[in-house]
């Protein structure tokens, strides 16, 4: 723990630390293991340790003072995992890679099935991973099975055949199924067993990297070329209070907004108290994510829609062809474009997206563009001008609009940038923290751990050095000496070791 504090993540800059550094002798009490037994600790006895430890220093953190809930503010960054760059492996490709080999596969079978009896339509099967009737490797493993026991029988009646000239027959009307079997064995079941196992690493993601096949490709934001170029990596979502890390979660999704349900939940689960403000940017803002906070009685969330800075800009009123800014007539249910032409409502819809969230949507239609001189500003489509209206999410955008033009939504808000995006800053440029050193999930959660503990331990100990009116605003139970002599058993029991 105080080796990430002082920037040593490797576990040889830790084991050489052990030998030279007196800080460091002094806190193993004399003792130098080596880069293995340091690597195995961290890496592998402390996943079942690292989420209960966490939690208890969230709960200490509140007990000393330094942090009370009223407010949590998420934010996530993404850090580039321990993966080749050149490693990728996408799911575009497996898939079109899979069809073009089912294609081969079944005019292999086709020259099989003219030596021996084989329905091919029974080893097709409906699959929901290719979303596409195929021959799976365990069916295609059955067709060898069968093909070995015909060739066996060939071979025997080739090993019996009375004269030369029978032999030379047997082994002539043997020779395409041999070629296809050698096919088979070599090249198709191989490849196809190679497919389904990508497709299964893939999940929801559309890539992997074959160095790491947790991580995910992403788009970081030191791309000094500006050729958006994808890395491996993950995605670090991190709430904090005062600029103490409360709570975080690893996932394998690069955008925030799928992150928000998995990370509360994950926070709920630990049984500490809920806040009462939830802050998070535009990236989470969402129909889906706003019926989650919805449903959360307690808290209260400030999240703006994507386009809510957009709209405070003085110039959004003065956008003629935004629906935003036509006249709506509520009693017809009618809107007026520039053109004082009628749009008018013409159907309910409903769309569904990839992970199974639904939308409803009323669609309103203008009654006819022809001759509007307007038309090429106002839509690029060929038919008439439509409007897609979402009613329930747009009556969230509004509660969260008002949320946030409030005077104390408006000041929990504006705190959200020192607050979250101070602890990434002091991560990645004060620590140095922006590749991972372990690979996995499990590891790089527990990795993200120790970091997230030594952040909050250095905060705490520069609250300690620097306890003047600038760190007034917290609360920290005692003054600076005693608040310096608490910290070592701050330290000793959220390890457990005092009672």
């Amino acid at each position: 723990l105080y080796a990430y504090t002082q920037r040593w993540f490797s576990c040889r800059a830790m084991g050489q630390a052990l030998k030279e550094n007196l800080p460091m002798m002094w806190l193993a009490a004399g003792q130098a293991p080596n880069f293995r037994t340091i690597n195995r600790f961290r890496s592998e006895r402390f996943q079942s340790l690292m989420e209960g430890l966490y939690t208890e220093m969230t709960h200490l953190l509140i007990e000393e003072g330094y942090v009370d809930l009223e407010a949590y503010f998420l934010d996530g960054t993404k850090i580039e995992a321990n993966a080749n760059k050149y490693s990728f492996v996408w799911k575009k490709s497996t898939l079109s890679h899979e069809e073009k080999l089912q294609m081969k596969i079944e005019e292999t079978l086709e020259v099989i099935q003219e030596a021996i009896a084989l329905d091919t339509e029974t080893f097709k099967q409906e699959d929901a991973t290719f979303e596409r009737q195929r021959i799976s490797h365990k069916r295609l493993q059955d067709v060898v099975t069968k093909v070995e026991k015909e060739l066996n029988a060939m071979d025997q009646a080739i090993a019996v055949a009375p004269s030369k000239e029978e032999k030379q027959a047997h082994q002539e009307a043997s020779k395409p199924l041999r070629k296809a079997y050698r096919s088979l064995t070599k090249d198709h079941l191989p490849r196809l067993e190679r497919y389904e196992e990508q497709m299964g690493l893939f999940g929801e993601r559309n890539s992997f990297s074959k160095t790491d096949p947790d991580a995910t490709f992403m788009r970081m934001k030191d791309d000094h070329m500006n050729n958006g170029q994808l890395k491996a990596g993950y995605n670090w979502q991190v709430a904090t209070q005062n600029q103490f890390i409360l709570h975080y979660t690893v996932h394998q999704n690069p955008t925030d907004t799928r992150c928000l349900i998995p990370h509360f939940e994950h926070f709920k689960a630990t049984g500490l108290p809920l806040p009462n403000w939830f802050i998070a940017d535009a990236g989470y803002g969402s129909e889906s994510n706003y019926l989650y906070m919805e449903e959360q009685e307690t808290v209260t969330s400030l999240i703006p829609y994507n386009t809510y800075r957009q709209e405070q800009k003085r110039s959004f009123p003065k956008q003629a062809y935004h629906p935003y800014n036509w006249w709506y007539d509520e009693h017809e249910d009618v809107y007026w474009c520039p053109n004082n032409r009628k749009v008018a409502f013409k159907a309910y819809s409903r769309r569904t997206d990839r992970y199974g969230f639904k939308r409803d949507f009323k669609m309103y239609e203008c009654e006819s563009c022809e001759g509007c001189p307007f038309k090429a500003d106002c839509t690029r489509g060929k038919g008439p001008r439509q409007i897609h209206y979402n009613p329930i999410y747009e009556e969230l955008k509004a509660k969260e609009a008002a949320k946030l033009h409030s005077e104390r939504g408006a000041t929990l808000y504006a705190q959200r940038k020192t607050d979250v995006e101070s602890v990434f800053g002091h991560a990645k440029q004060n620590l140095g923290f922006r590749r991972f050193h372990l690979r996995g999930l499990e590891k790089v959660t527990v990795e993200l751990g120790w970091l997230g503990l030594a952040l909050n331990l250095k905060k705490m100990a520069g609250l300690a050095r620097h306890h003047s009116p600038k760190y007034r605003s917290i609360q920290i139970k005692g003054s600076r000496d005693q608040v310096r002599s608490r910290l070592p058993f701050f330290i000793l029991k959220a390890f457990g070791t005092t009672s």
